[in-house]
């Protein structure tokens, strides 16, 4: 099995080869969408170049859930995430730290959940 840190540098190889970033921008901290730049398209290509590179399977919707804070998922009241909606993304994204997102579960910030360490920890649960 993959150590952690092979596992990231697989992550951080795929990433700058689907965004086109450097590899220095891409660290475990960073975002997709507000660090690297990604768009919703460059999810689908994220998601196959992945496969690709580690042999696995990603079944649509599993890594990056798709719909879950619309207006008529139930789950957002005023431009907020409810408590229902945390718990879904507790569920559909067991692999995110939803802990940090819930202190202030702002919609227009539920992007910030896909980061690079949300997919590495994705990757690992994959390899195992």
């Amino acid at each position: 099995m993959a150590s952690a840190d092979e596992i990231f540098v697989k992550v951080q190889e795929t990433l700058v080869d689907a965004l086109g970033v450097d590899d220095d921008e891409v660290t475990p901290t960073a975002t997709l969408i507000g660090d690297l730049g990604a768009e919703s398209i460059d999810f689908l290509d994220i998601v196959f170049r992945l496969e690709k590179n580690f042999d696995i399977k990603i079944p649509r919707g599993e890594l990056f859930p798709e719909n879950l804070a619309t207006a008529d998922s139930g789950f957002v009241a005023d431009g907020k995430v409810t408590v229902e909606g945390i718990a879904q993304l507790r569920t559909k994204m067991p692999h995110a730290d939803i802990d940090s997102f819930a202190l202030n579960p702002v919609v227009s910030k539920l992007s910030d959940l896909f980061t690079v360490d949300m997919i590495c920890k994705f990757v690992a649960t994959r390899l195992k």
